[in-house]
């Protein structure tokens, strides 16, 4: 059957955060039971084989060395990474590059080494998941960063503001920063969780007394023994990719295409394929045509995701649409607004560039009591031009780095977090408490500043989970916790207080200056986290999660005088392939607006 003459039309599924960028094997399997059969299939899968077919994280051993001046600065970077992708392929290649290509954005490196591999293991495979292959390294960057400050005698929070990279810049690894918000947010997250305050600085805790034994204590003898519960506070950042800059199948096609077509009754009908799993795409899809034609997004039809009427959209991934989808309807609708101000123009004898459009009406601004209403301009603009339909497309600049691998990482824009996480570590029984978390994200523009705000708590929770809860244990073949019971995850008791602080920095790549929201927040959650429990107890827990069993040794090891870190002792005997040598592009300036194929040309006027 061509592919022309099969029509998909997307429903309502739920969120995604990556187990949906696969083909599964079971979904062919009903898809050729139904041809078959002539029937419909539904396939139920208990919770135990969702574990087994799904794509889970990626379980990934690093190995980091990074180079640091006595003032903090960053000399170089080394990094490797072994990734246990299950039995199966999935998005294996571009993850171990993932884990290799983000963290530059963040810091200056001015000189960058990375290896890296996929091991292939007898487990259900892995694949992408929020924050796709970045979560792992950052884990790995932002502790590391915690012993350099320690070491060097410095505030970590100081420390990080110190080497941030700069921005409209290219790192060591040719991706190109534009705008960073990332020191407002440390100051922002500094300042409203009282850091200076609550740090105690790098005194350790003194080393723990041997564990008394029972009937030792003296009869009638009282003691005063300080609280088993410490408090600590913790610090990290991250950058992530406001939608991947290299399409996952390589052509010269638009990423993201939008319609626009205009009724006579004022009313818009965008015609677009991404597909809303949650993130609030059709919501965006409705408010940026909205904008650029002065009406109310009730006037607005979104139309998504459907094969026979809507323009190709490579998807809901990447943290893409909101950029590449919101710039491609940009760009319909100023379309449109020309030709409705072209029409309106001649009826009131103005030029067109002198025309405003809001309130519903197209206007001069000095005489508003003559404007006419946004339907009977659709009508003018109907009557000069026929109908009118506008298609918008967006294809992101070409960036990526001329070695291999280097298509992997580049992106229009990067968002950025600070998160600073307070918690009680109890050293009794290894438990930790949460009681609030800050977090900052350099939004770029909060389009919808409620949808932003879910989004960064959302990741917030998703964070917590994976760094104290949250992992997949296998013995012999078998899931030991393949249940919503057995396998933890938190709930509403164990959320703490979230304070979510958005940051504008109005970047020039994005739709009137929008990056990011749905993935780079949950970044910095982990490492926040452990910084947190070094600070409370002198503990460093070098894996997640970072369970009482895991507090409790690194307690033993203190109380042993030893060093008091618990995590991987060893890395595998690997011999990874001659790396790619290329030039560092380190501090190379970067255009603040870079040439996009499909972009229209500037126009004179003031078209928003």
């Amino acid at each position: 059957m061509p592919a022309a003459h099969i029509r998909v039309i997307a429903t309502a599924v739920g969120g995604a955060f990556g187990g949906k960028l696969d083909p599964f094997a079971h979904e062919i399997a009903a898809c050729k039971l139904s041809q078959l059969t002539g029937r419909p299939v539904k396939i139920a899968c208990t919770r135990e084989e969702v574990f087994y077919i799904h794509r889970g994280r990626h379980p990934v051993l690093m190995w980091i060395k990074t180079g640091f001046t006595q003032d903090g600065g960053i000399t170089g970077c080394h990094l490797k990474t072994w990734l246990d992708g299950g039995a199966y392929g999935s998005y294996g290649v571009a993850s171990v590059f993932y884990t290799g290509v983000i963290n530059p954005v963040t810091y200056k490196i001015p000189v960058y080494k990375f290896e890296g591999a996929r091991i292939f293991t007898n487990k259900p495979p892995c694949g992408p998941k929020r924050g796709h292959g970045t979560p792992q390294p950052r884990f790995a960057l932002e502790c590391q960063i915690d012993k350099a400050a320690e070491q060097l005698g410095l505030d970590p929070a100081e420390m990080r503001k110190r080497i941030l990279h700069e921005p409209f810049t290219k790192t060591a690894n040719h991706l190109t920063v534009t705008t960073i918000g990332l020191g407002e947010c440390i100051d922002k997250v500094v300042e409203a969780s009282g850091w200076r305050r609550k740090w105690k600085g790098w005194c350790r805790p003194p080393a723990l007394p041997a564990q008394p034994v029972l009937g030792e204590a003296s009869e009638g003898a009282v003691t005063s023994a300080p609280s088993d519960k410490k408090r600590g506070i913790g610090i990290a950042c991250s950058a992530y990719l406001t939608g991947a800059g290299t399409a996952i199948y390589w052509n010269s096609m638009p990423h993201s295409g939008v319609l626009l077509r205009a009724d006579r009754g004022g009313g818009i009908a965008v015609l677009c394929g991404a597909t809303d799993i949650g993130q609030g795409s059709d919501s965006i899809l409705a408010y940026l045509p909205a904008e650029i034609l002065g009406i109310d997004p009730k006037d607005i039809r979104v139309h998504a995701a459907d094969t026979d009427l809507t323009p190709v959209d490579l998807g809901s991934y990447s943290s893409r649409v909101t950029l590449m989808c919101g710039t491609a309807a940009i760009q319909a609708a100023e379309r449109l607004k020309s030709a409705i101000a072209e029409a309106t123009g001649r009826k009131l004898g103005v030029a067109p560039q002198r025309l405003a459009f809001r309130d519903r009406k197209v206007g001069v601004p000095d005489d508003w009591d003559k404007a006419i209403p946004f339907a009977q301009a659709v009508e003018l603009a109907e009557s000069m031009h026929g109908v009118l339909a506008f298609a918008g497309s967006y294809a992101p600049p070409k960036r990526a780095g001329k070695y291999k691998g280097g298509g992997v990482g580049p992106s229009p824009c990067y968002s950025y977090s600070a998160c600073v996480v307070d918690l009680t570590v109890d050293e009794e029984s290894g438990e930790v408490e949460l009681h609030d978390v800050w977090i900052a994200h350099d939004i770029g523009r909060a389009l919808n500043p409620l949808l932003v705000e879910g989004q960064v708590e959302g990741s917030v929770y998703m964070g917590i989970g994976e760094a104290l809860m949250e992992a997949q244990i296998f013995r012999k073949g078998l899931h030991k916790n393949p249940s919503m019971l057995e396998y933890k995850s938190p709930t509403t008791l164990e959320t703490p207080e979230i304070h979510t602080i958005l940051v504008e920095t109005d970047d020039p790549e994005g739709p009137f200056g929008a990056k990011e929201a749905g993935q780079g927040p949950l970044l910095p959650v982990i490492p926040a986290i452990a910084n947190a429990v070094y600070d409370a107890v002198g503990v460093r827990i070098d894996e997640i999660p970072i369970v009482p069993e895991k507090i409790l040794k690194g307690l033993e090891l203190r109380r042993q005088g030893k060093p008091p870190r618990v995590g991987p002792e060893r890395i595998p005997l690997f011999t990874f392939k001659e790396p790619i040598v290329v030039e560092s592009a380190f501090g190379q300036p970067a255009e603040a607006m870079a040439a996009r194929p499909f972009a229209d040309a500037p126009s004179s006027g003031d078209s928003r």
